[in-house]
């Protein structure tokens, strides 16, 4: 039987782990294990890497557990985001569906928890891994997130983090991934009931920015939100109550039906027929703020994926969806082929392309950070960084500017982003607003789309955050404005 392990009084070290061992032993079989795996992490000097002929391997099919470490790599190093690199990995499309499920699971564990990860991992550790053995350390991550955080049988974490060593010819490190793993699955939940999880899981230039902006107490809100994994989010064309109990499940106060994560979409009833479309609840809320759109002429810009787009011709404007990536707009048009919504769509620069002529509305959901949709993208975090911002802060003015040429007189412009920095959402309205461009703010109420007042600024604006819908787990981060165009070029108001 394996003995118990009680908490020792030690001090924490930085990563939030006991100084020495942290734990006292009561007598057990782990009075002889313990010491031999503290002297195999401690003594372990690996040799020169990968001495063995790699011609000599068998060639092996594609396991989940294998794929999700190129994509770690891929994530981390490589800088690719997260959907990218699943696009572009032949092995992934090889796996079983199930399996394909599994090792994306594997991936998002290792973003989402990636600074407990880590401050576990260097807990074991006398000093850190070499930048060659870059690829051990992602071995460790994907072992750890199985045993802490997936509920992995301790045996198949270890087995198979200890073969994948194998396999990627990092012999001389088999030893200490079995013992980190090893050790860990031992002291393991006891070490993370001493972290503190929402501000280690967290970069720093992310915490300060949203302590700013919204107070401690909401950062750390934001932060723990996103450690679960998003529902699924149905806009629904009509028969909300039917599609409801179609598809089990449930309606928001917004409109949005929200169900559990998982499964193939395309086997959801209402799916061929066109009867919904994949968004989220707060993604949902912008098109909603232009009214009566029947006959009128809109511009959707930045239109891809398209679930903005396909609200708008569901409610009979005439769209134009812009995007300068061909590739996506070459999805959104397949996603509006299946809803059988018609729109035109142009793969053009909103920057420099104008309407024949000025069109009625614009809903404008710029480029941005997407600090607001971790939930749904926990590389995010990883992979963007406060230069990111301050760029993305100029093309959002541009394509503002661009946008309120495109309007007639008396047209309504949504600005929206689906980021939670200041600096992408009210500071760009109130620089817009400051440098006298001919818009006037229309203050959104919240009985429109069906939101909480608390989620209206003070200036009439949009806010939501990851927190908020706590009961219904949780919405994106979205900010959003509405200006209508005056007629005089030179106001300011």
């Amino acid at each position: 039987m394996m003995g118990i392990w009680a908490r020792s009084g030690l001090p924490l070290n930085p990563f939030g782990g006991a100084r020495g061992d942290g734990f006292l032993q009561k007598k057990s079989w782990n009075e002889t294990c313990r010491p031999a795996l503290d002297w195999a992490i401690s003594t372990h000097r690996p040799p020169a890497l990968l001495t063995l002929d790699v011609r000599t391997l068998m060639p092996q099919a594609p396991t989940a557990r294998s794929v999700a470490l190129d994509l770690i790599g891929a994530v981390l190093r490589r800088k690719r985001s997260l959907d990218d690199a699943i696009e572009d990995n032949p092995a992934m499309h090889e796996l079983a569906g199930r399996d394909r499920a599994f090792a994306r699971l594997l991936v998002a564990t290792v973003l989402r928890r990636l600074g407990q990860i880590d401050a576990l991992i260097a807990d074991c550790l006398n000093m850190p891994l070499a930048p060659r053995a870059a690829t051990v350390h992602d071995i460790l991550r994907l072992g750890v997130a199985q045993l802490l955080f997936l509920r992995t049988p301790p045996h198949a974490a270890v087995a198979t983090s200890v073969d994948i060593a194998h396999s990627r010819g990092y012999l001389s490190h088999k030893g200490l991934v079995n013992a980190v793993l090893r050790r860990l699955s031992i002291e393991g939940a006891s070490r993370i009931d001493q972290q503190d999880i929402p501000r280690l899981n967290t970069p720093d230039w992310l915490w300060q920015s949203w302590t700013r902006a919204y107070g401690e107490p909401i950062a750390r809100a934001i932060a723990a939100s996103h450690l679960k994994e998003a529902p699924l989010d149905l806009t629904l064309r009509n028969d909300a109550e039917g599609w409801s109990v179609k598809l089990q499940g449930v309606l928001l106060p917004t409109g949005t039906l929200r169900r559990a994560a998982g499964g193939s979409l395309a086997t959801l009833p209402g799916y061929t027929e066109g009867a919904w479309w994949v968004q989220d609840a707060a993604a949902a809320l912008p098109a909603r703020l232009f009214g009566f759109l029947s006959g009128r002429e809109v511009v959707d810009l930045c239109a891809a994926p398209g679930g903005k787009t396909a609200q708008l011709a569901a409610a009979g404007a005439r769209v134009t969806a812009i995007d300068r990536s061909t590739r996506r707009l070459e999805r959104l048009v397949a996603n509006l082929r299946r809803l059988a919504l018609p729109i035109e769509a142009v793969a053009a620069d909103a920057l420099t392309w104008r309407p024949p002529r000025p069109v009625d509305a614009v809903l404008l959901d710029a480029p941005c950070s997407t600090t607001g949709a971790i939930r749904r993208h926990p590389d995010v975090p990883h992979l963007k960084a406060p230069n990111d911002v301050l760029r993305l802060a100029v093309v959002q003015d541009n394509l503002l500017r661009a946008a309120i040429d495109m309007l007639r007189p008396g047209g309504t412009l949504i600005y929206c982003t689906c980021s939670l920095e200041p600096e992408e959402g009210p500071e760009r309205i109130a620089g817009l607003l400051g440098a006298g461009a001919p818009v006037v703010r229309q203050a959104i109420d919240p009985d429109e789309i069906g939101v909480r007042p608390e989620w209206i600024t003070p200036e009439g604006d949009l806010r939501t955050l990851p927190c908020h819908f706590a009961e219904y787990d949780g919405i994106d981060g979205f900010f959003c404005a509405r200006l209508v165009k005056d007629g005089s070029p030179a106001s300011n108001r």
